[in-house]
């Protein structure tokens, strides 16, 4: 029989938790399996909320539907018939200089990848747009294992206005972090390799738009199945619901369970010590906490790998959802949303029009918006009290949507720290926990703060911890 404790009950988890049973079965392996959740809510940062005929979501909403673990995931729970793209031609903006600007129609890895509609952008001054455009003849290439900023990058091929008007807020948005100091090649890696091959982002990507053209020309490439960004019907919640579903029965759940330090034994074994005195053992442990909340469990034993784990820095973030009737509100909102650059000084990092991205979320004749707070180096809002929060919440759709009168409802959703940090040298500091990791048998690392921040990269994280934790049982 093997023995294995799950720390942490959120998505890397309950995923882990998932897949080491699917294979164990599958392998005829007798396996038993601990899942410890210091709250008492599974999930994580997913929280969906259902009342009133609203779906409210206090963490993510959707997943990227090109990043297939997340999908086949979702299969694999009997919830294909649940999923569910964004409404059609919903568009996005940027506010920027006191009004909404449509991002520029066919951004890839949110770099322009034509150029009539980078030319024709209202986000852009002649002189930006003459900047951008002049990547087409310049040849750059960063050195090989030279780690550089997403800002340094983008503004070095295509200069500071679409850094500044474009590209900061799209990627504020994924993760509320400073462009200025985040790894390119921890998040986007993607641009990278189109210098490497090109040169140059816009003939790289002008040369893919062309390409994929041509095979839709010649009928060999399908149209996607689904948007970008897909969801499921009752919330990201059902997800979490699904998982925990399956794992009755065949796992010790413990909610409300917290972890305070880990002991190394002999032979390989481990003794997981628990806050109300008691302890358990087993032959493997699986550490899917925020790398602030690992940290503390391994610096008994271990206190090089802690403070690599707490270097890894995070921010705090607050969504507030709220609700109105439609006559409340004068914006047409034929949209998804918007996202604000940093260089506008808002305190507002992006406002999601729910009930446009998805009708069902709302009842007839309401409105749903998500509006985010909290960049990294300006998220004290996070410790603001709740009445402050929804008076700026109020202020800011004032005066960026012309939205009057008060909520009819109001959730709101606080996570600190919430969201790690890909800062430069991510991808040596992440090489260098596993490695310190790998020197203890049994000990085992997953979620959002090494390979990837969103719920498809979590989940194939989870996917490699279960296949290598198998394989060295």
């Amino acid at each position: 029989m093997t023995t294995v404790a799950i720390i942490g009950g959120g998505i890397g988890g309950l995923s882990a938790a998932y897949f080491l049973l699917e294979k164990a079965r599958s392998q005829g392996r007798p396996l038993h399996l601990y899942v410890l959740e210091a709250s008492n809510r599974w999930g994580g940062v997913i929280r969906t909320v259902r009342e009133g005929g609203f779906i409210v979501e206090g963490g993510p909403d959707s997943i990227l539907s090109f990043k297939p673990a997340g999908l086949a995931l979702w299969r694999d729970l009997g919830l294909e018939d649940e999923i569910m793209g964004t409404a059609p031609g919903r568009r996005a903006f940027i506010f920027f200089r006191g009004r909404l600007h449509p991002l520029p129609e066919g951004l890839t890895l949110m770099i322009p990848a034509r150029l009539g509609p980078l030319f024709r952008t209202s986000l852009l001054s002649w002189r930006g747009k003459l900047r951008a455009a002049w990547n087409l003849v310049q040849t750059h290439r960063t050195p090989d294992g030279q780690d550089v900023s997403v800002a340094e990058f983008v503004t070095r091929h295509l200069g500071r206005e679409v850094f500044e008007h474009l590209v900061e807020p799209l990627f504020a948005g994924i993760y509320a972090g400073d462009a200025r100091g985040l790894s390119l090649r921890a998040t986007y890696p993607q641009l990278l390799e189109l210098e490497r091959e090109h040169g140059s982002l816009l003939r790289g990507l002008l040369r893919r738009v062309h390409a994929e053209k041509a095979r839709r020309a010649t009928g060999s490439s399908r149209r996607p199945r689904y948007t970008p960004f897909v969801t499921l019907r009752s919330g990201l919640g059902r997800m979490v619901e699904a998982l925990v579903a399956r794992l009755q029965g065949l796992a010790d759940l413990h909610p409300g369970m917290k972890v305070t330090y880990l002991e190394p034994l002999d032979q390989g074994r481990w003794r997981v010590y628990l806050d109300d005195g008691g302890a358990l053992e087993a032959q493997h442990v699986v550490v899917a906490t925020p790398a602030h909340a690992a940290a503390p469990l391994v610096e008994g034993f271990d206190p090089d790998l802690a403070h690599l784990l707490a270097e890894i820095p995070y921010a705090a973030s607050v969504i507030v959802s709220v609700a109105y009737d439609r006559s409340q509100v004068p914006h047409p909102l034929e949209g998804s949303g918007f996202v604000v650059p940093r260089v506008e000084g808002r305190p507002l990092l992006a406002c999601s029009w729910t009930s446009s991205k998805f009708p069902h979320r709302a009842p007839a004749g309401k409105v749903l918006l998500r509006c985010f707070f909290g960049r990294a180096g300006a998220d004290e809002v996070a410790s603001w009290p709740e009445e402050d929060i929804l008076a700026l919440t109020r202020q800011e759709l004032r005066e960026t949507m012309g939205i009057t009168g008060d909520p009819e409802r109001v959730w709101v959703f606080r996570w600190r720290p919430a969201l790690p940090q890909y800062t430069l040298g991510h991808g040596e500091r992440v090489a260098a926990i596993f490695h310190r990791a790998a020197m203890w048998p049994g000990l085992h690392l997953t979620g959002n703060a090494y390979q990837g921040v969103g719920i498809p990269d979590v989940v194939a994280g989870a996917k490699r911890t279960a296949e290598n934790l198998l394989l060295a049982s």
